[in-house]
């Protein structure tokens, strides 16, 4: 799968970023010279973790037959010491449906064993950047 992110030169600071058939802005904050006309990279980032939460969830609970109704979660951002090696996310998960207490903690295990969690806490992720041809 190949992502890509193209400038919208339309403001300051924009991009549109495409994922498959998805089209996704996003942007700078205003305190970061952009517009805020969407998720900033470190949105996006807390985003995954808390959309994988959700969905690992979700599709747990219908391959188990646990009567789970709604999944939201909650993802708060501590990135006071990002810059000191260490960027904190404290995630809520919100279940509602006839579950009892086990059901519940073992929701909530599941969802620490989401995709996207353990890449970013338990794989080296290796990223290479190049440049392209010119235009």
């Amino acid at each position: 799968m190949t992502v890509k992110v193209a400038r919208d030169q339309s403001l300051p600071m924009r991009s549109i970023l495409h994922v498959r058939n998805h089209i996704v802005s996003v942007d700078g904050t205003i305190e970061e010279g952009g517009n805020d006309a969407g998720p900033s990279p470190h949105d996006l980032y807390d985003a995954a973790v808390s959309a994988c939460k959700a969905l690992t969830v979700i599709w747990y609970a219908r391959r188990k037959g646990i009567p789970v109704e709604d999944v939201q979660v909650t993802t708060e951002r501590d990135a006071s010491e990002e810059r000191k090696g260490v960027y904190r996310l404290a995630a809520t998960l919100h279940l509602t449906g006839a579950l009892s207490a086990e059901q519940r903690e073992e929701l909530l295990a599941i969802s620490q064993k989401c995709p996207v969690h353990k890449l970013m806490t338990a794989v080296t992720t290796e990223i290479s950047t190049k440049l392209g041809p010119l235009p």
